[in-house]
């Protein structure tokens, strides 16, 4: 029912967080997406980590690109601060909110097309410089928005809806981010919520770039049978390396199984997905043992979920540029216009 109005009715029930907030203060608008699709999960997700880590709606900066993904700000988060880009162009956007306000959470919600071709070298940019921000992408192999065709990270041999099978290699957003020297890097799948919420937990917490690539099915144009990104081929291929959850320092369809299991997951068609979490003695502190081993188990057909990556001794690019700890938007005039002769002493530097 995308027609109608969420209503405003709190029950007195509810749990609250340290601010005195219920989950409800976490919420949006209600979704206009397909009924069952995994970005609706993920939005779920993303509001029950933000309401567990009792961090106050207003104090968060959302973006978003173009496509179905980057509607979902919409449905999260009502009371944060928000940016809808153009398309593929979030990163930017993103990298000047942190450099005018580095008090600000920074979420930025993408799609593999947003992500992963029109917007590819400013996602690759944002990684390296080590951008303090979640960075998820909402990945389901398809342009959804556009009836279906093929995106940059649909697996050779994955079949369309019509038909149509795809010739070209994909394009691994964690693969690209381990090799670039991502800080934090992750992969879930929508419908295992009890390893999604922690992963996005310990990202908004890292200090620098955290990616969380999310498997998230399109069951209008990529759940069937012949679909690498459906429902049923990612619970049935999902190799789990690790057994997630988060700690902070201060006091739809569900997948629910052990590290080092494979989980085949029959979805409401007969379709299947395969899932795989990591082990117990997966090292997420080894960059290209993990690069290895994400590897090795796609050429088995399995796909790799739990945090793959972090390194938290890395500067983000704050601590790289030496900024003010005191946000921009908070100095006074004098210190952010200092004159033309300071302006002409640091263009003289540059001749």
């Amino acid at each position: 029912m995308t027609s109608i109005v969420k209503p405003k009715i709190v029950h007195q029930g509810l749990k609250r967080n340290a601010l005195g907030l219920t989950i409800r203060d976490y919420e949006g608008s209600m979704s206009t997406l397909c009924a069952g699709c995994g970005h609706d999960s993920i939005t779920a997700a993303i509001v029950q980590a933000f309401f567990e880590l009792d961090i106050a709606p207003h104090g968060v900066a959302k973006m978003s690109g173009i496509g179905c993904s980057s509607k979902t700000p919409a449905y999260f988060l009502s009371a944060s601060h928000g940016f809808n880009s153009v398309h593929g162009r979030m990163p930017s956007i993103a990298t000047g909110a942190n450099a005018a306000n580095r008090g600000l959470y920074l979420l930025g919600v993408s799609g593999d097309g947003d992500s992963l071709s029109i917007g590819l070298g400013q996602f690759m940019h944002a990684l390296r410089r080590n951008l303090d921000m979640v960075y998820i992408i909402e990945n389901n192999g398809v342009y959804g928005l556009t009836k279906g065709q093929f995106s940059a990270s649909a697996d050779v041999g994955s079949k369309a809806k019509r038909g149509e099978v795809n010739k070209q290699p994909p394009i691994d957003p964690v693969q690209i981010a381990m090799a670039i020297g991502g800080t934090f890097v992750a992969r879930s799948f929508s419908g295992d919520k009890d390893q999604l919420v922690p992963l996005i937990k310990a990202g908004i917490r890292h200090r620098g770039f955290a990616l969380i690539d999310v498997l998230s099915p399109c069951v209008t144009f990529n759940d069937h049978e012949d679909s690498t990104k459906s429902y049923a081929h990612a619970r049935e291929f999902s190799h789990r390396v690790i057994n997630a959850d988060f700690v902070p320092p201060a006091q739809e369809i569900k997948a629910a199984y052990d590290e080092g299991d494979v989980l085949p997951i029959e979805l409401h068609d007969g379709s299947r997905i395969l899932l795989r979490k990591i082990a117990k003695d997966y090292n997420v502190g080894n960059r290209g043992e993990g690069i290895e081993y994400i590897r090795t188990r796609q050429r088995a057909g399995e796909i790799v979920t739990g945090l793959l990556y972090v390194d938290e001794s890395e500067p983000d690019l704050h601590g790289v540029n030496g900024t003010t700890a005191l946000p921009l938007s908070k100095l006074p005039y004098e210190a952010l216009c200092p004159g033309a002769d300071v302006l002409a002493a640091l263009q003289k530097r540059f001749r």
